[in-house]
């Protein structure tokens, strides 16, 4: 495991293959980690990737800097954190591949700074919050399968979340990939990550702030308005759904006109946590955008 500076952040980070490799860096949802791309990294390099896999802010070893710093999880500090460690790390247009909050942090980051990033790979789809249009309700069947988000508006919810952190996201896993049987291990490898002390006030904040119902950083004020302009993504992409994910009913190939380079949209049999259930699945849509730069594409 490797450490840097990065804006707010120490981020721990793993990197595997050649240091002068084309780059990309792998970002992770909640409630997971960097082990959601065990087996999507050997894919990867061996195609002569360098493949960096940060923690999120609030996650594994990954520490805020400052203690002053707000301990923040709106969409704008998750991008920026990825442009943070673009720049730290010194990397030259990576792709930026994720999902869950992963997905959200790499299109921000896209939609945001384009010149920075060589090319996108999101599930599901366009995932920049509308967080104006999240006061308008759902059909009950989705409201019910985001329990856990209207739970984390309460005091009773942070309490909940604090009090049996593994409890609640080990159901969590269990609701959003139906037909992943994973054992305790692989749940315990990443369940370590939930004891950042910082967890509970990053996830409570970053649910809260997409209800509308929290404030944001002030440092994120200008980026969150461009954001609900829906900046497109103007690099090359491969989007994402799962068959499985009961987060994303009826998909997402809707999103199409939000990109306007090269584009294609594919749907997996899985669940929510598509890199550790169909590894060869995600792994190439990774090297698919890389095929298209490779090209000029």
């Amino acid at each position: 495991m490797n450490t840097i500076d990065a804006g707010v952040l120490t981020v721990a980070y793993l990197q595997e293959g050649p240091e002068d490799g084309w780059p990309v860096v792998l970002s992770h949802g909640f409630p997971y980690d960097v082990h959601a791309y065990d087996e999507v990294v050997p894919l990867l390099v061996a195609e002569g990737a360098r493949v960096v896999r940060p923690y999120q802010r609030g996650f594994g070893p990954t520490r805020f800097r400052s203690a002053e710093t707000p301990r923040s999880g709106q969409q704008a500090a998750l991008g920026s954190d990825l442009l943070a460690l673009i720049d730290a790390l010194g990397l030259h247009r990576p792709i930026l591949a994720g999902y869950d909050w992963g997905g959200l942090a790499s299109c921000v980051a896209t939609a945001a700074e384009p010149w920075r990033v060589g090319g996108l790979v999101s599930m599901a789809g366009y995932d920049v919050l509308d967080i104006a249009g999240q006061g308008e309700a759902s059909p009950p069947s989705l409201e019910q399968v985001v329990w856990y988000q209207h739970l984390f508006q309460t005091e009773r919810g942070r309490k909940s979340l604090a009090a049996d952190r593994r409890g609640l996201c080990r159901l969590l896993w269990q609701q959003w990939s139906p037909g992943w049987r994973f054992d305790d291990d692989t749940f315990a490898r990443t369940a370590a990550s939930f004891d950042n002390p910082d967890f509970v006030d990053v996830v409570v904040h970053a649910y809260r702030h997409a209800f509308g119902l929290a404030a944001g950083d002030p440092a994120w004020e200008a980026l969150e308005g461009k954001l609900s302009r829906k900046p497109p993504i103007t690099v090359p992409a491969v989007t994402l759904d799962c068959t499985q994910d009961p987060l994303k009913p009826g998909g997402t190939a809707h999103h199409a006109s939000h990109f306007t380079a090269r584009h294609e949209h594919r749907v997996v049999e899985a669940g929510h946590n598509l890199p550790q259930e169909a590894p060869e699945a995600f792994a190439d849509a990774v090297l698919t955008v890389q095929g298209w730069l490779g090209t000029g594409s």
